[in-house]
């Protein structure tokens, strides 16, 4: 059954974005669909989503995106679709996001393949937008199902909570930071659990540009890596493309691309250099 939960539970938060779109039967579908982005802008910050930390804010998005990194004995490992995916909105509180199996290409003696399918719920808790304390604080769910192939995944399902959160200080600054941990559903001994704890600083450079930078932390309890911890120092870099008279309801693309550096003796990968396209809408 685990291979038909993932479309079971996108369909009921279509379902739900569907009803929270009915109130407003003057308006087309496209116009109710994209009004969520609007109304998120009334109230919560302005921000772009980091490269590698959760966004504590609801977005409506699409993501296509490519990583190439290399683990600790220089094996390269490219991995095609990189975890990203698509989000959507319902109502003012409930994001949903869906992402699909990325393909993973080994370069190695491991063999290729697809890894697992994740969900996502976010429900914003509070927050205010830049006239109202540029701040915000969210709680997450994922679940990870393990669909993937060749060892490429998990050994079993996943869970993902995650508290995240950010503070603005004025119009070109904020930092953020999540606090999530890795919870199997099964096989604890051999896959072991794990904490991640990220935060950044951004800063909005001009109309177009943004810059980020992250560390990643991780920590591992149980499994082959029980007692280590690995860190990433990340820098990033975003462009925007959006016309002149954008409003909140327009779609818009961002490019963007950055590098996860180790900065700890024990790594299990180094120069993830990941770049994505987005579509917002």
């Amino acid at each position: 059954m685990n291979r038909y939960r993932a479309p079971i539970y996108l369909a009921l938060a279509i379902a739900l974005i569907a009803g929270t779109c009915a109130a407003s039967a003057q308006q087309s579908f496209l116009d109710r669909f994209a009004a969520h982005n609007s109304n998120m802008s009334a109230v919560q910050p302005g921000w772009i989503t980091p490269l590698v930390a959760a966004d504590p804010r609801l977005v409506q998005y699409a993501k296509l995106s490519f990583s190439n990194q290399y683990t600790a004995l220089g094996t390269q490992t490219v991995n095609y679709g990189n975890g990203r995916g698509i989000g959507l909105i319902g109502g003012n509180r409930f994001e949903f996001d869906l992402v699909p199996p990325s393909y993973i290409q080994h370069n190695s003696k491991a063999v290729d393949g697809f890894a697992d399918t994740t969900t996502l719920v976010k429900y914003r808790i509070a927050s205010g937008n830049a006239d109202h304390g540029n701040f915000i604080v969210t709680a997450m769910l994922g679940h990870s199902f393990a669909t993937g192939s060749y060892k490429n995944g998990a050994t079993t399902d996943t869970y993902g909570p995650t508290l995240a959160g950010g503070l603005g200080f004025g119009k070109h600054l904020e930092v953020e930071s999540t606090l999530g941990g890795t919870m199997p559903t099964g096989k604890i001994a051999a896959q072991g659990r794990s904490i991640a704890w990220n935060a950044l600083m951004q800063t909005h450079a001009t109309k177009h540009l943004w810059f980020e930078v992250e560390n990643n932390a991780c920590f591992f309890f149980s499994g082959s890596h029980d007692g280590k911890m690995q860190n990433f120092v990340t820098p990033v870099a975003f462009y925007v493309v959006r016309r002149k008279e954008w409003k909140p309801t327009h779609p818009f693309l961002i490019f963007d691309g950055g590098m996860q550096i180790a900065t700890s003796g024990f790594h299990t990968y180094n120069h993830n250099m990941v770049s994505e396209m987005r579509i917002l809408f």
